[in-house]
């Protein structure tokens, strides 16, 4: 069953990747395959639509990541229907779609990894916050000197990186490379199955980039994806990445901010309080400490819980993914002449890098 795969070329390369796989166009499919293709990527387009931001920042807030998980949750469950919808049985499938499958599965599950490691960091920061606002409450000069040191350790603790997050531009970068599609033959389903993945996994790429760059700090790997404009999905998306991408860069280049949109309130808040607790006594009973530690307090309640909430989401998200991956190994499990083929390394447990 294995085959030997053609060469890949890089995504971002001109020319149209339909052109292998859609024989002069979708009039090659049946009138129910065309109806479902359409469906499924008008179905792309309004999702896509959704997910342009209502004001030009509101990109980096964890209310729209939050929105834009749920968005992906949506579309991948869609494919799952599709493939329901296209009655081909995994034993139908050639050994290059369940390769492509697995290969870009197990990278989401990496990718979802990392976004849950910068989470789980992001919050292990609110405990120094915490300790802040507790000192400060108490009001004298040795809080004081330890309000001012958690500070301190909350400014180190963000400040510094997660090396997960470099190694999820290494797995976005890769997945890049593999979006010009293989040479599909003799499968009018296949053709459809292909191109509808192809949509999943070109917008997946998108968020996957904005929520890296929101983490990370930094445009500079801020990714911009071309699609061929037989995609009827194509106008929506470039409307969107345009937009998205377009503001991104001009929030960071003109130094708005550096982190993300809550972050960046709590480090505001952080910065209003930091003056008073190093004046030391002189700030006990100070109005301007009060008001200070209040907005500290309330921008940082906000941003944990928002974290909360999107790290559910992306859990869900990842929960999604690992379940397609655990279906289709069993689909192959039950045909014991397709699944003593598939390579062990599809195993999850020694593909996903905790």
């Amino acid at each position: 069953m294995s085959r030997p795969q053609e060469p890949h070329k890089p995504f971002l390369s001109f020319g149209n990747p339909f052109r292998a796989i859609l024989p002069k166009g979708s009039s090659y499919l049946s009138p129910k395959l065309l109806a479902l293709l359409n469906d499924f990527e008008e179905s792309l387009a309004e999702r896509l639509k959704k997910l342009k931001p209502a004001d030009k920042e509101d990109v980096l807030h964890l209310s729209w990541m939050i929105m834009a998980t749920k968005s992906l949750c949506e579309i991948h469950s869609d494919i799952k229907s599709l493939i329901m919808a296209l009655e081909l049985p995994v034993c139908d499938w050639e050994d290059k779609w369940i390769d492509l499958y697995f290969s870009d599965s197990v990278k989401l599950l990496d990718i979802c990894i990392a976004f849950s490691s910068e989470i789980s960091r992001l919050k292990h920061g609110h405990l120094y916050l915490q300790c802040v606002l507790h000192h400060v409450n108490n009001a004298s000069s040795n809080h004081f000197v330890r309000a001012c040191s958690s500070l301190d350790g909350w400014s180190k603790h963000i400040g510094s990186k997660n090396p997960r997050l470099d190694n999820c531009f290494c797995v976005m970068d890769c997945l890049s490379q593999t979006l010009d599609l293989p040479k599909i033959k003799n499968s009018s389903k296949g053709m459809v199955l292909m191109r509808a993945m192809y949509g999943v996994k070109v917008i997946t790429l998108f968020v996957c980039s904005i929520f890296a760059t929101a983490f990370s700090g930094s445009s500079n790997k801020l990714m911009d994806l071309q699609v061929p404009d037989t995609c009827l999905w194509a106008t929506a998306f470039t409307k969107v990445q345009t937009f998205v991408n377009t503001e991104i860069r001009s929030i960071y280049s003109n130094g708005k901010m550096t982190v993300l949109k809550e972050l960046y309130t709590v480090d505001m808040g952080a910065k209003k309080v930091l003056p008073f607790v190093r004046d030391g006594a002189e700030s006990v009973g100070c109005e301007g400490l009060k008001k200070a530690a209040l907005v500290l307090e309330k921008s940082a309640k906000e941003f944990s819980r928002e974290l909360d909430l999107l790290a559910k989401v992306i859990d869900g998200f990842f929960q999604i993914v690992l379940t397609g991956r655990d279906t289709l190994l069993f689909n192959l499990k039950t045909d014991s002449n397709i699944f003593d083929q598939v390579p062990h390394k599809n195993n999850i447990k020694n593909q996903v890098v905790r």
